[in-house]
């Protein structure tokens, strides 16, 4: 009884409030309508209890639902991990490599950003999810990919099921005319008689249960492998739009240097266990973490830093191409912007052909940034900020306020 009470401590029921969030009611109720007419179809109508089949399939629906609920409510309550308050490194002299967080009072550990929505630095953080409405990020990355794996298979799973009892129940009640398809309700399907009638509410119920399922199983798990692809590169989705702005600081500057990613750790499988071992503890504290050879601790905060004091590239400069309504996953840009729009409650913006953008990060296939409401791209002018299609704009060969640089300047910075 004592170990339970040290669990669930005033800190812990705090934690619940996440719950009251559109993100989280909105998943656990399309959990809650899969697997509860998963179950209903399936010993009503489909296979029932008294069969050996009819119980290991009742049986495997639970354990979707119970491993489902798992690692949602893990990625959610066990939360990405914060850097302490105050947090400074233990040698004096590396705080010249790291950026200060006026928030928290702390310098930002290695690949830690400051989160907006929870005021606090991430560790390792990916991006700030909605529908967890909380981060992702070092401890719970695990878990939250483990529920974008279990989430597509269960509703596949009750997807079959769903088909299976429309069709054994409906299979002896269509009737086909010259030119119509009628189906007779009344009609029964099993003999004897199922307990409770297989009517028109329990068609509609079933075929709306579907339609989620699939959905699910398509929006999900496209998250899923995108979620795949950068832990077996050991990165995150911030780590990638770092990546892709050093590359082009050193072919804008003409530097004679390569930018290697310090954490990929050369062999997929090693990257996969930094994230993924069996006592569900990720590797390491957050704080420092194995670096490939030739890089060392603070390879990536160092550039970082060179960008954040390069203007040009802590904003990459785009002009629109195409025009775009602001929708949250439009359908006229392509199929993979379209499942791949970002999980976050950020606003998109609306964009028309001849405009110009500054893009401060991005995703495969969209970009975060400001639009420009004046001619001029100086600090302090009117901008619209949001996400919107990287389909829809070009990158500009150079910003306006390095065109007068000289060449000789460019390649000695």
């Amino acid at each position: 009884m004592g170990t339970f009470c040290s669990v669930i401590k005033f800190e812990n029921l705090q934690e619940l409030k996440r719950l009251c969030h559109w993100g989280p009611i909105i998943a656990l109720g399309v959990i809650a309508i899969c697997s509860t007419m998963a179950m209903i179809d399936s010993v009503l109508w489909y296979w029932p209890l008294h069969t050996t089949g009819g119980s290991v399939n009742f049986i495997m629906l639970i354990n979707w639902t119970v491993m489902i609920l798992y690692n949602y409510f893990n990625a959610m309550f066990v939360g990405p991990g914060f850097v302490p308050l105050g947090w400074k490194p233990e040698i004096s002299q590396d705080t010249m490599f790291l950026q200060y967080c006026k928030v928290c009072q702390a310098y930002k550990a290695p690949r830690s950003h400051h989160c907006r929505k929870c005021n606090r630095c991430v560790m390792k953080m990916d991006h700030h999810c909605p529908w967890i409405n909380n981060c992702c990020g070092y401890q719970n990355h695990a878990s939250f990919t483990l529920f974008l794996l279990l989430a597509p298979l269960g509703c596949i799973h009750a997807a079959f099921i769903f088909v299976m009892t429309m069709y054994t129940q409906l299979y002896n009640r269509l009737s086909f005319g010259w030119n119509t398809v009628k189906i007779d309700m009344s009609a029964a399907r099993r003999d004897p008689l199922p307990i409770v009638p297989f009517g028109l509410a329990a068609f509609a119920a079933t075929l709306f249960a579907l339609g989620l399922a699939l959905g699910t199983t398509i929006a999900v798990g496209m998250l899923f492998v995108i979620q795949m692809k950068i832990i077996l590169r050991n990165k995150t989705s911030i780590e990638s739009w770092i990546e892709e702005k050093a590359k082009d600081r050193i072919q804008y500057y003409q530097l004679n240097e390569v930018f290697v990613f310090p954490y990929d750790m050369g062999s997929r499988w090693r990257n996969f266990k930094q994230v993924f071992t069996w006592s569900g503890v990720p590797e390491g504290d957050g704080l420092e973490w194995p670096v490939r050879e030739g890089c060392h601790q603070y390879s990536l905060t160092i550039e970082q830093l060179k960008q954040k004091a390069d203007k040009r590239v802590r904003s990459v400069r785009y002009k629109v191409i195409e025009d775009y309504s602001g929708a949250c996953c439009p359908l006229n840009k392509g199929i993979k912007t379209f499942f791949t729009s970002p999980c976050t409650e950020e606003p998109r913006i609306q964009l028309q052909k001849g405009e110009f953008v500054l893009a401060t990060r991005g995703l495969r296939y969209w970009l975060y940034g400001d639009k420009i409401l004046d001619d001029s791209f100086i600090e302090g002018v009117s901008r619209i900020r949001g996400w919107f299609p990287r389909k829809c704009v070009e990158k500009c060969p150079c910003d306006s306020e390095t065109d007068q640089a000289p060449e000789g300047e460019k390649k000695n910075r």
